[in-house]
């Protein structure tokens, strides 16, 4: 219970029965980061906003912790999540710190940056600091089977990259200029939240390449290896508390785009129309997490 009848419950009590253990808020990132409802377990702000305020309106707590198995997504949802837990931490003065599970690649480790520490397993894949853009060609796809290409725009590159059309050179080179925007910003990110931690060739760190948990530690990426109670418990004793907030992590089948409700699959106006962009949301999820293995 957050706000001034959880303070008031929470100094009531300490009055009473004295100091209670160390309390640690716990929000779980599981998932593929994205805008609304694209995936069926995606990351975003507005899904998230509510449990981080309440970590950090917690009575009583001493540290947020944030546990990651995400293999990334979009930069803009990460980037807005990362700086609202940057500024509550230092509103509040309670320290974050983040520990990857199977994975915190690309926006996943952007996310671990909004900690003033980051820990991991020796086996977790950690990085991927770069930018991705990948689509497909159908362009003689369609016209195998006979389909007549139609569009109208108003705007040279409004069809920029157009999955029906001929890829132009000058499309391809707007595209990589936006990446490497992109991925300064990203850069900046790394080198603002890691500093002088950071130990190996700036070129190896952000090329894009995934590290071990192990290999993380040597180039500075994360501070230590260990998983949330091992450092919660040596940090605050072994009396500590823990309180997750939001959804527990998916299952596989979640993860596969499997088990979800007929009513989901077959969209809000009944039959099956939606079932084509169902199956290649499930898709393009599980392509997110098979770049790392898993």
């Amino acid at each position: 219970m957050a706000g001034p009848v959880g303070k008031f419950l929470f100094k009531l009590r300490r009055s009473l029965f004295g100091d209670p253990p160390p309390r640690v808020a716990v929000i779980p990132f599981y998932g593929v980061i994205a805008a609304g409802g694209r995936f069926k377990q995606s990351i975003n702000l507005s899904g998230f906003e509510d449990r981080i305020e309440q970590a950090f309106s917690m009575p009583g707590v001493s540290a947020v912790a944030l546990l990651i198995n995400s293999p990334g997504g979009s930069p803009v949802q990460s980037a807005l999540i990362t700086k609202r837990i940057r500024d509550l931490a230092t509103e509040k003065h309670i320290p974050v710190l983040a520990f990857a599970e199977d994975v915190a690649a690309s926006g996943g480790y952007m996310l671990a940056l909004a900690a003033d520490e980051v820990y991991a397993n020796e086996s977790s894949l950690i990085g991927s600091i770069g930018v991705i853009s990948a689509g497909f060609g159908f362009k003689e796809a369609i016209a195998k089977i006979g389909v007549e290409r139609r569009l109208y725009t108003a705007g040279e590159s409004k069809a920029m990259l157009d999955s029906f059309s001929d890829e132009k050179e000058e499309d391809v080179a707007r595209l990589k200029e936006m990446q490497s925007e992109i991925h300064e910003h990203f850069k900046k990110l790394v080198r603002d939240r890691r500093g002088k931690r950071l130990k190996g060739l700036r070129g190896k760190i952000f090329s894009g390449e995934v590290f071990t948990g192990h290999e993380a530690v040597k180039l500075g990426l994360i501070d230590d290896l260990g998983d949330l109670r091992e450092v919660m418990r040596d940090r605050f004793g072994e009396k500590v508390t823990f309180q997750v907030l939001g959804e527990k992590k998916p299952r596989l089948g979640s993860l596969l785009g499997l088990g979800q409700r007929s009513d989901q699959m077959a969209g809000l106006g009944g039959g099956m129309a939606d079932l084509p962009y169902g199956l290649l949301s499930a898709v393009e999820e599980r392509l997110f997490w098979n770049r790392f293995g898993l």
